[in-house]
């Protein structure tokens, strides 16, 4: 019976295909903009996992995202030192600059300020140049995609010169560094050369970069931080997730993806619900022959119910290869770059489809039940 059916779903190939098509559309419109809504809410907190060596982020407690800061007095990162179960803290200084190219054009950057010593915080992958190369007088390194912004249609190279508060800085080094969520340059420095490169405050120090001694764990410490400082003590993991919901709780971004996310779902569900239904109408004499013939509603049930996990099973293979194709091919767009599906969100849009035919294939199961076999034999 199970042949029969698969015969059955493709004796109209139209009605086959138009079920299948909004399937695979919905599953395209779920899982391609849910997969750019979390990028966008990583891109957020990419300077903070970019940050590999320190698992923990020391900061003012009034601070509730990495981008808004309130910086801390300088003595703060020796009572940080002094805390028990420390086994190093650096400075960190995160910030804007506004950069003067040649030309006279000024541009908007990312300020990274690294400890001088350790430079605690740098790229890991470079391009071109090295880490240590930031230890030249004025050297600076700059992410590809920004090179590409402050340079447009040049061929990435070191040496370039830029101004930054009247400082002259010289490119050193490129490297590959996640997008931020503003599509600005991101710049790397030491610490003492950040602070040359933007106004001066009384207090410039962004956030305090700390490491648990062996045998600590990263929340003992972080409490330990607290106790004894009064400062705000957070993983890496959990800055992320401060940052995050920050941008939730006071954005629009979540609600406008949301809709766009429900519109595929009611899309696929109407599309795929609709077209399933005339199908079945289109073939109850068949399904009424082989109820003649002595086939339980239950064995009529799994045979439809077999005939929309195939719809389901064929969308949503079309449907995520769309979008993958689609993530292929913008990598290389500065405003998409980093952007893939994740495996949670391929999963989460399989159970989203799983419901979608769930619903197609209600009234048409209700019809089959319902259906009298007399009805073969009318004309």
């Amino acid at each position: 019976m199970n042949w029969v059916a698969w015969k059955m779903l493709n004796g109209d190939r139209a009605k086959y295909m138009g079920a299948v098509f909004g399937v695979a559309f919905g599953t395209l419109l779920i899982a391609q903009q849910t997969s750019i809504f979390v990028g966008l809410m990583r891109r957020t907190a990419n300077q903070i996992l970019d940050v590999l060596q320190a698992e923990i982020w020391v900061m003012d407690p009034k601070v509730e995202n990495a981008d808004e800061i309130k910086p801390l007095a300088e003595t703060d990162l020796y009572r940080v030192r002094g805390v028990e179960g420390v086994d190093w803290a650096v400075r960190l200084y995160k910030g804007q600059a506004r950069v003067r190219v040649a030309g006279g054009n000024f541009r908007q950057v990312i300020l990274m300020g690294l400890d001088d010593d350790s430079l605690v915080g740098a790229p890991i992958l470079m391009k071109q140049g090295t880490i240590s190369d930031l230890r030249i007088t004025d050297g600076i390194i700059i992410d590809r995609a920004g090179y590409e912004y402050l340079w447009p249609g040049e061929e990435p190279r070191l040496g370039k010169i830029v101004d930054m508060n009247d400082r002259r800085a010289v490119v050193v080094g490129i490297c590959e560094s996640a997008a931020p969520f503003q599509t600005f340059p991101v710049l790397f420095t030491r610490y003492s050369r950040a602070l040359e490169y933007v106004p001066p405050e009384r207090n410039r120090l962004s956030f305090v970069l700390a490491q648990p001694k062996p045998g600590y764990s990263t929340q003992q410490v972080c409490d330990a931080i607290e106790e004894k400082t009064d400062l705000l003590a957070l993983s890496r993991g959990q800055f992320m997730w401060r940052t995050v919901g920050y941008f939730m709780r006071t954005t629009g971004i979540p609600i406008n993806f949301g809709i766009t996310v429900a519109l595929g779902f009611v899309v696929g569900t109407a599309i795929a619900g609709q077209t399933f239904y005339l199908f079945i109408l289109e073939n109850l004499r068949q399904f009424g022959a082989l109820k003649a013939m002595g086939l339980s509603n239950g064995r009529l049930v799994v045979m439809v119910l077999i005939q929309a996990m195939v719809v389901g099973l064929v969308g949503f293979g079309i449907g995520m290869g769309m979008t993958a194709t689609f993530f292929e091919a913008t990598k290389n767009i500065t405003n998409l770059r980093g952007m893939h599906v994740p495996w949670w969100v391929a999963l989460g849009t399989a159970g989203a489809i799983t419901v979608i035919i769930f619903f197609a294939s209600l009234l048409s199961i209700r019809r089959v039940i319902v259906l009298e076999p007399a009805v073969v034999f009318r004309g």
